[in-house]
């Protein structure tokens, strides 16, 4: 599977090796980590995207992107869908940026280039969270055109869903 290109990013579709190395915590021989990377929540999805890839196989394209810089190649975060559509074509999405690269707008290019993605190979759904404190996601969710559709006492929920 080829990157998906932003003007500014690369989402690259992780590898197993990839996710055993952030999941480690340690750069392969040559990686450009940005400082923060990666964080206990990156190191998570490494860990759940190797469970799956054990369990099932790669779920390319449905898995995890690294957020890389398109000017030099650092990874800044991650992106990625929590796996393959359901039976009513949803899937679920989570992201992340080191705080060295907050406030720049990469989020809200990576999930508009992720949602562009999902559309292009059928999905009908997307949901994603964000903690009740945690303004700026939910402003990355609102900006790539996600709609707030609930909410408790911990996490605010969005969507944004596709006529078929």
């Amino acid at each position: 599977m080829t990157d998906l290109e932003t003007p500014r990013l690369l989402l690259h579709p992780m590898t197993p090796a990839d996710a055993e190395h952030v999941a480690a915590g340690s750069p392969p021989a040559g990686a450009r980590w940005a400082p923060g990377h990666p964080s206990p929540g990156e190191q998570g999805a490494a860990a759940r995207f190797l469970a799956a890839c054990a369990e099932s196989g790669d779920p390319s394209p449905f898995g995890s992107y690294e957020i890389r810089l398109r000017a030099d190649g650092t990874v800044i975060g991650g992106i990625g869908f929590h796996g393959a559509p359901d039976q009513r074509g949803g899937v679920t999405i989570g992201y992340g940026i080191v705080e060295s690269a907050r406030g720049h707008g990469y989020a809200s290019e990576a999930l508009r280039a992720l949602l562009r993605f999902a559309r292009e190979q059928g999905v009908a759904r997307v949901r994603g969270d964000a903690d009740i404190g945690n303004s700026a996601s939910q402003r990355v969710m609102a900006a790539a055109g996600m709609s707030l559709v609930g909410e408790d006492a911990s996490l605010k929920y969005y969507q944004v869903e596709w006529a078929s």
